[in-house]
């Protein structure tokens, strides 16, 4: 969607207003802090306030540490691990996909999903460096209850903090009145997330931030819970600790494959994040210049939660996270349905928000999200395999690097059709390519599929592929 710089120019927020924001905000018991942060958010969005990052105000970041120069300190790294905590942004629904719960909560493997993994995960560190490494959620309100009675198979996780908190929601805005949208037929919609940057207020709001220290714990390492490449490093915790940074970001190098999606920077000095939604578009061609803008975020972050209560404390309304102002209807099944704001935040711009705060270069293994059952086909498929710890690793990750799946939408994006076409299995994928499928066809038990394959079927009637074929292109 579409990010909006100055739509709203000239137009002050009345009191009148603010104070029915406010009242919606307090009668649904979000917190002080929350309520704060968005009322400042809206004003500056309403007055005009730039929501676009300019290429004339920013500088290409050229050359940055990489992972494989801090192999020396994996040891601090182990000395640290009593005072590190894992926690997962576990609030997006699987909508893209047809589910209407956690998106963790997909299959990754027959039996284990995305959040069963990142359970195995936690437990292994732990038993492998003797320490009670937490995990933490932070769920929405429409994940909380499902993501909880899947961890109930690990009972062992809880201890002395517990395994999530909530993130906050938002009012959504009328885009003519800028009035708080009222929309009786779903009042959910209402409502929006306000992004993954909510988490520094929710972690204060909920007292997660406070349990976290109280306990001695203060390093934090965040990550995407659909990012199966996101598992603590020993070596990453060592190089956050030992230079006391108070926030760190892990980076890969741009590949054209990525020129769409934001990119690191450095403003005033500063890193900075720019997200798509805040590039014009008269600067999509430098923004899309993987031989300027060298780095992306994976949002895998390190945080000290020290830094950040000292941080807190000097901004009562939150962190000032740049915002995102997309527009949307209010019905995303009414295309006539009236047009509204959502004001969001990306915690990656946060690296703006602290001294001192740093990027390190991480190899492409660690970042592995799962955005369309495209991805989670070769997950499923022998491209990858279940290593001891936990981990679902490449075979070959210079080719996972190259592969190409390209699935018909038509048949399946929703993951209970893609799961019927599926049902005995993934083909292999090991030597495969590309593999593009355009209409409707059915896998048997044991399909390879090797170097480039394209399946057409221009038949209503789905085609099936019989058990133990070889395909190869």
């Amino acid at each position: 969607m579409e990010a909006r710089s100055g739509r709203q120019a000239g137009r002050k927020l009345d009191d009148a207003t603010l104070a029915r924001f406010a009242e919606r905000m307090r009668a649904e018991k979000l917190p002080e802090i929350a309520t704060r942060a968005f009322l400042r958010a809206a004003r500056y969005v309403a007055e005009g306030g730039a929501t676009l990052i300019r290429e004339s105000e920013i500088e290409p970041v050229e050359e940055l540490p990489e992972l494989a120069s801090i192999e020396g300190l994996a040891e601090a790294g182990r000395r640290a691990a009593a005072r590190a905590v894992v926690i997962k942004l576990n609030g997006g629904l699987g909508t893209s996909m047809g589910l209407s719960k956690a998106k963790s909560l997909l299959p990754v493997r027959p039996g284990i999903s995305f959040l069963d993994l990142i359970a195995r995960q936690v437990l292994h560190l732990r038993a492998r460096w003797s320490v009670d490494l937490p995990l933490v959620l932070m769920n929405s309100y429409r994940t909380r209850d499902d993501s909880l009675e899947a961890l109930l198979v690990h009972p062992e996780l809880e201890k002395q903090v517990p395994l999530d908190f909530l993130q906050h929601k938002v009012p959504r805005i009328d885009a003519d009145t800028f009035r708080p949208v009222v929309w009786p037929e779903d009042p959910s919609l209402e409502w929006c997330p306000p992004g993954h940057g909510d988490l520094f207020i929710a972690l204060a709001s909920s007292g997660m931030l406070e349990t976290l220290r109280s306990n001695g714990f203060r390093y934090a390492f965040v990550s995407n819970a659909d990012n199966l490449g996101a598992v603590l490093d020993q070596r990453l915790l060592g190089w956050f600790a030992e230079n006391g940074l108070p926030f760190a970001m892990e980076v890969a190098r741009r590949t054209p494959a990525d020129r769409k999606g934001g990119h690191l920077a450095r403003r005033g000095g500063r890193l900075m994040l720019r997200e798509t939604a805040q590039c014009a578009a008269e600067d999509a061609a430098a923004f899309q210049d993987v031989e300027r803008h060298h780095f992306f975020n994976t949002n895998n972050l390190w945080l000290d939660l020290d830094a950040l209560a000292e941080a807190l404390a000097r901004s009562p309304e939150g962190l000032p996270l740049p915002v995102i102002c997309n527009e949307k209807r209010v019905s995303p099944a009414d295309p006539k349905s009236p047009r509204c704001f959502q004001l969001e935040t990306a915690i990656g711009s946060a690296i703006e928000c602290f001294e001192d705060a740093r990027a390190i270069v991480v190899p492409r293994e660690r970042f592995a999200p799962v955005k369309t059952t495209s991805d989670l086909l070769v997950l499923w498929s022998d491209a990858y395999e279940l290593s001891s710890d936990a981990r679902i690793v490449a075979r070959d990750p210079e080719a996972n690097r190259a592969r190409v799946v390209e699935l018909d939408p038509r048949h399946y994006s929703q993951i209970a059709d893609f799961e019927a076409r599926f049902e005995d299995g993934a083909p292999s994928l090991r030597r495969c390519r590309r593999l593009t499928i355009r209409g409707d066809f059915h896998f048997g038990a044991d399909v390879t599929i090797e170097g480039e394959v394209a399946l057409v079927n221009d038949d209503a009637k789905p085609q099936v592929i019989p058990a133990e074929t070889v395909l190869r292109g």
